[in-house]
């Protein structure tokens, strides 16, 4: 669900006409445009911005995320580990970064970015899904479900740990994992829920 309104984004957009060369207005409108998916206008403005303040952490992740919206995933690694570089703390670069090398077939890129990253946050489930991803993708399914259900264990009312572990009953072939799991995702999130309903237990 998009958070910015039609009203805040007039505003913004009027706010940058006002000044069109303020680097912090630049941003200002990038980050509205990414939240209602223009996200090629936001990279227009990110680049004039970051061309100013070239060291500009939020700028460089939101370019990043616009980046990873429209798939280009390379350019969105970049930014992600120019942030990681300014802001070595940022466990929402380092998660991104892990899912982005992990995409590209850099299993073991992805496990040394994730565990960096776990140093630094050892309590955040969406961490451990990672993990378990990467875990699944090189085959060590014993560690992959140890992951998800750790993050499981981390955010149980949360649905992203629920449809990890759907995804790995169902690559294991264990049905009534995967059943379990559905039951748990009807009041944690229906879309999925629905989806696995009508592929695996619709009547």
């Amino acid at each position: 669900m998009n958070t910015v309104t039609f009203d805040e984004l007039e505003r913004r957009e009027e706010a940058l006409q006002r000044d069109p060369e303020d680097a912090a207005r630049q941003l200002d409108l990038a980050l509205a445009y990414i939240d209602i998916q223009r996200n090629t206008e936001a990279l227009e403005l990110l680049d004039r911005c970051i061309q100013k303040r070239s060291r500009d952490a939020a700028a460089l992740y939101a370019r990043a995320v616009a980046y990873l919206s429209l798939n280009d995933y390379r350019k969105a690694g970049n930014d992600f580990l120019r942030v990681i570089a300014l802001e070595q703390h940022n466990v929402d670069a380092h998660r991104h970064l892990g899912v982005i090398q992990l995409m590209l077939g850099k299993e073991e890129a992805a496990m040394k970015t994730i565990r960096k990253a776990l140093a630094i946050d050892p309590e955040c489930a969406d961490l451990y899904c990672v993990l378990g991803d990467v875990h699944l993708d090189l085959c060590e399914y014993d560690q992959a479900k140890e992951a998800f259900e750790k993050a499981l264990e981390l955010a149980p009312d949360h649905a992203e740990p629920h449809c990890k572990l759907a995804m790995f009953y169902l690559s294991r072939g264990d049905m009534k994992g995967l059943k379990r799991e559905y039951e748990l995702l009807k009041t944690l999130d229906a879309s999925m829920a629905e989806q696995i309903g009508n592929l695996f237990f619709s009547t």
